[in-house]
């Protein structure tokens, strides 16, 4: 993947309502922060891509992707830093990341009300 697909990788996940919806404040912040960087890097015309609504996605991408090569955004350690903070964010946020393929009985989460009863 290279510098600018990150960017827009970011970009496009952070755009999803469903993300930003049920997001933690860190989630959020860390992308308001990479949206802030991506804007001070670009000219009007990537900042009418950036806030485009109701482009298809990849459209919007392709768009996005050429005018962050024209403004230099994968040479900017500050812009690549956010867009890799969010990233790293996005992952870690579910608590569990459990693999129970073939478990039988398993409990999962912190409810220690939660009762299993096995016949």
């Amino acid at each position: 993947m290279t510098e600018v697909d990150l960017v827009v990788a970011a970009l496009a996940a952070g755009a999803s309502a469903g993300l930003m919806d049920t997001a933690s404040t860190a989630v959020r912040d860390a992308y308001d922060a990479l949206r802030g960087a991506v804007r001070r890097r670009l000219s009007a015309r990537g900042e009418e891509v950036l806030d485009a609504e109701q482009v298809e996605p990849g459209v919007w991408e392709a768009q996005l992707r050429e005018e962050l090569i024209a403004s230099g955004a994968d040479r900017d350690q500050e812009l690549l830093a956010a867009a890799e903070k969010f990233r790293e964010l996005v992952r870690s946020e579910g608590k569990y990341q459990v693999d129970a393929r073939g478990a039988k009985g398993v409990q999962i989460g912190d409810h220690p009300t939660q009762f299993n009863t096995f016949n």
